[in-house]
């Protein structure tokens, strides 16, 4: 069984992690939460913790297993490493090395897996300079952009930065891992 290492950043569509993680479990892929503290505010890692039936991770200085350096681990038992939704501001992290939380520095562990990138910003945010150079940065270090649809986002813009639809994340995930994208 494939494991999916799902992190989630603090966007309002941080609430669809929860159907990511339910459409990829019955697809029989095991998935492993990384939560940011902000996104832990706008859905509760219990909920994460309940549909993915494993410990949602949180802060990198906890470390549950004294056999195990998390951040390290995750990693070596991932087939697939993902942020959906993808904040600017986690972007910015992943794209410019800084690790100083659980999810960016877990980030910086990965590789030899696929890396994708599902952002979910206001319209302005996502076509900021920096933004579109973070973006750069990361497909440059092998990361795929799982573009962002347009339509009325939560603060009331219209244009292009809501997170990808759920279908859309999970059939990127199964044609990604050579996974038939079928509800078992």
């Amino acid at each position: 069984m494939p494991t999916v290492l799902l992190g989630v950043s603090a966007s309002i569509s941080a609430y669809k992690a929860a159907d990511i993680i339910s459409q990829l479990k019955k697809r029989n892929i095991n998935v492993e939460v990384i939560m940011t503290t902000n996104s832990t505010k706008i859905i509760p890692e219990l909920t994460l913790q309940v549909l993915s039936k494993s410990r949602v991770h949180t802060d990198v200085m906890v470390e549950q297993n004294p056999m195990e350096i998390n951040h390290i681990d995750l990693v070596k038992r991932a087939d697939l490493f993902i942020v959906a939704p993808a904040s600017a501001n986690i972007i910015g992290k992943i794209a410019n090395g800084i690790a100083d939380d659980m999810l960016s520095t877990t980030a910086l562990a990965v590789h030899d897996i696929p890396k994708l990138i599902a952002p979910a910003m206001n319209t302005y945010m996502y076509q900021n300079p920096a933004m579109v150079a973070n973006l750069e940065k990361l497909d440059s270090y092998g990361y795929q952009l799982i573009e962002p649809k347009t339509s009325l986002l939560a603060c009331g813009d219209y244009g292009k930065g809501a997170l990808a639809d759920v279908d859309v994340i999970v059939d990127t995930i199964c044609k990604t891992l050579n996974v038939e994208n079928k509800e078992y």
